[in-house]
């Protein structure tokens, strides 16, 4: 989709909130539970997958009841998002200071240091904030990449919240995603624990 071809889903002339408390703790909760989640899964099979689309769908999920808008559901998929790409770069990166430590080399680590492994997660997320910076005018604006995974999180996004393509209540869908989640994670307990 070109830049001539673009047509905002929400006008220019409309006010809807965005930055809102609610999306902010959502968005929180949700980078805390995939990035935990992604944490878990590239420890365990040396890969993560990208939260966007999932975060997409639980914030809706989430902020629905509570009369989210699209604005808000974008912000929380975002902080979602956030907490997966930070989750992956440090599950990536400590453990090679553990393995060099065991390998005999002066620069590794002997066990995982909580402290310096939070300000090395800082210090990640700001300078790629930072980088974004100069960055966006070479990646975004004078480019007409497709990006394909936002467009595909735009289709979500303008889907659930009743954009022309919408099928069937999304109340419904929110809750049998609800109901996906907890079945999901009650038969892994019972696989691990039991």
């Amino acid at each position: 989709m070109s830049r001539e071809d673009f047509k905002s889903f929400i006008p220019s002339e409309k006010t809807v909130p965005e930055l809102t408390l609610k999306a902010i703790l959502v968005g929180i909760i949700l980078a805390i539970i995939l990035s935990a989640a992604n944490a878990y899964l590239g420890l365990y099979a040396g890969m993560t997958v990208s939260a966007v689309i999932p975060g997409a769908v639980m914030a809706f999920a989430v902020l629905r009841p509570f009369k989210g808008t699209i604005l808000e559901v974008n912000i929380s998929m975002m902080g979602a998002a956030a907490g997966e790409a930070l989750a992956a770069g440090v599950i990536f990166t400590i453990p090679a200071l553990v393995i060099l430590h065991r390998m005999g080399f002066a620069a590794g680590w002997s066990s995982i240091h909580y402290a310096e492994t939070l300000i090395i997660a800082m210090i990640g997320g700001i300078l790629g904030v930072l980088w974004m910076v100069p960055l966006r005018r070479a990646l975004i604006v004078k480019t007409d990449l497709p990006f394909p995974e936002g467009v595909a999180v735009a289709a979500v996004l303008t889907t659930t919240v009743g954009g022309k393509k919408a099928v069937g209540k999304p109340e419904v869908s929110a809750v049998w995603l609800l109901v996906g989640v907890f079945s999901a994670a009650l038969f892994k307990f019972g696989q691990l624990s039991l």
